[in-house]
């Protein structure tokens, strides 16, 4: 008897991370892995440790998801694969929810790529190979930006001509399949009143944060696109528009350069003097320069914190969520010590620990690390939409 199953599909530039999970009512996970290198020599990481993909069939994101679907349809015959649910970076103004996807959405897809080169294009990549593979499968895109859709007006606005914010010049906000499962599961740590204004850290190689009201967006620090905000590891977040006129005026680069610089070039990678992307090699470092990266890093966090809280009206929890958010014990010590004038205790042994609460009984605001699940969230939006 044939099980039926969705497949999640999060394409980076040389990255595959998917999972199947079953249809039922609990939507049971039944395998998640990790496809990297690919366009060079790829691998499959999952439970059962690496296998090196065979070459013979190219080395592009099409010949991964050939051999992908050939391993899944290999490891598990009595499985009938129904949908494929994919990470959308950018939705723009048109997408506030998932959508089915038809040549008509693919085409406005593809038309928002300028505001995410670094990863709307491995998005379509990934629809395309399913769609090789699989052509009369159906596919739903899951967009980053959706959630963030609830923001009211003046969250959206930048201060620039009208006619611009009626083109769609907007703060979209991304990050948000990561959101939108911490939400759902604030309410398996924290009661109502607690989870009334929350503050949302997704702390990963990319980075960012939201402030939720009820369990909705109201802020968030990206922006237009996935460059604003905080500071990332290879991304400047926030910065001076007169810094750019400078590189571009003073400085001679040019449009690409400038690009690369702003979105390759700078964060944890550029402060650190190029030591590293990676927080935990700077958390190893013994090089000023490792420890002012961090400490930057903490210090636009908390900047922010500030500023979400303010429109928050108040504070009752934050959560620690992605890579550095679960992970990164000292560098969570340090920002919540200086969310200390919220009235936030911290536990620290708690948080030297990696456990769930982070703040003492005493503390006015709750700390949490809750981690993340952006496959499920796929998952979920997709098989609702299908109606399954």
């Amino acid at each position: 008897m044939k099980h039926h199953a969705i497949l999640t599909l999060n394409a980076g530039s040389s990255s595959l991370k998917y999972a199947l999970y079953d249809t039922g009512a609990e939507r049971a996970l039944i395998a998640k892995g990790l496809i990297d290198r690919i366009g060079q020599a790829p691998e499959h990481h999952d439970e059962n440790g690496t296998t090196a993909l065979p070459r013979d069939g190219g080395i592009d994101h099409q010949a991964a998801l050939a051999w992908l679907t050939a391993s899944i349809r290999r490891r598990f015959p009595a499985l009938d694969v129904i949908a494929a649910g994919h990470r959308v970076v950018h939705g723009g103004q048109d997408f506030t929810k998932a959508t089915r996807i038809t040549p008509q959405v693919l085409k406005k897809i593809q038309a928002l790529t300028p505001l995410a080169l670094g990863h709307q294009p491995h998005n379509l990549a990934g629809i395309d190979a399913i769609s090789a593979v699989w052509p009369d499968l159906p596919q739903v895109a899951c967009f980053d930006t959706a959630f963030h859709r609830t923001q009211p007006r003046l969250a959206e606005l930048f201060a620039i001509p009208r006619a611009l914010s009626d083109e769609g010049v907007l703060r979209y906000g991304f990050h948000g399949l990561s959101y939108d499962y911490i939400a759902s599961r604030l309410p398996d740590f924290l009661s109502k009143q607690e989870r009334r204004r929350v503050i949302v850290l997704h702390l990963g190689h990319g980075a960012s944060l939201c402030a939720m009201h009820n369990g909705q967006s109201v802020a968030t620090s990206m922006g237009f696109t996935a460059l604003d905000g905080l500071m990332m590891g290879k991304r400047c977040g926030a910065i001076d528009p007169g810094v750019i006129l400078y590189l571009l005026r003073d400085k001679g680069l040019s449009l690409t350069e400038t690009e690369a610089l702003l979105s390759s070039q700078s964060g944890l990678l550029g402060v650190s003097g190029g030591i590293s992307s990676d927080m935990r090699d700077l958390t190893e470092s013994n090089n000023p320069h490792a420890q002012e990266a961090i400490d930057l890093f903490v210090y636009r966090c908390i900047s922010e914190i500030g500023a979400k809280a303010a429109v928050l009206g108040g504070l009752d929890a934050i959560v620690f969520t992605a890579g550095i958010g679960e992970h990164a014990a000292q560098v969570r010590q340090s920002i919540l010590e200086g969310c200390a004038w919220l009235g936030l205790t911290i536990d620290r042994p708690a948080n030297a620990a990696n456990e769930t609460l982070l703040s003492t009984k005493e503390s006015k605001v709750k700390a949490l690390v809750i981690p993340t699940d952006e496959e499920k969230t796929i998952a979920e939006q997709s098989l609702a939409l299908l109606g399954v």
